[in-house]
């Protein structure tokens, strides 16, 4: 399993509020992803309490089920069960760190259909 979990302490106890998570769905071969990973760590960093993990398609094809990622890096941004986004990213911290503070604040919910069932899938082959 080739999964990196960085979080930083969760400002309150995780059986107040629903485990925010960051999940970077990446490939060992794609460029701009390992380019993009050192700068993905440091943005955990600027996000206390929120789960951050980087997966690699490759090595959780069973996770991964029918959805095909096109497009590296693809972010998966979930609340608790709920998804708020799932695409393509540009590999910019600066950009991702707006797109995860508007959601944050403003409980966008995803628009692809895919969302839930692959957070489901990711978290429970990571439980």
């Amino acid at each position: 399993m080739t999964v990196l979990r960085v979080s930083a302490s969760p400002a309150a106890p995780a059986d107040e509020r629903p485990v925010q998570r960051v999940i970077c769905l990446c490939a060992q071969w794609c460029v701009v992803c390992g380019q993009y990973r050192p700068q993905f760590e440091a943005l955990a960093g600027q996000f206390p309490g929120v789960e951050f993990r980087w997966v690699d398609v490759e090595d959780e094809e069973e996770a991964m089920g029918d959805y095909d990622v096109e497009t590296f890096p693809t972010l998966l941004i979930a609340e608790g069960d709920e998804p708020r986004f799932l695409g393509p990213v540009l590999p910019q911290p600066g950009l991702v760190g707006t797109l995860l503070k508007r959601l944050m604040h403003e409980g966008v919910h995803a628009a692809d259909a895919h969302a839930a069932e692959l957070l489901a899938r990711i978290v429970r082959s990571h439980s």
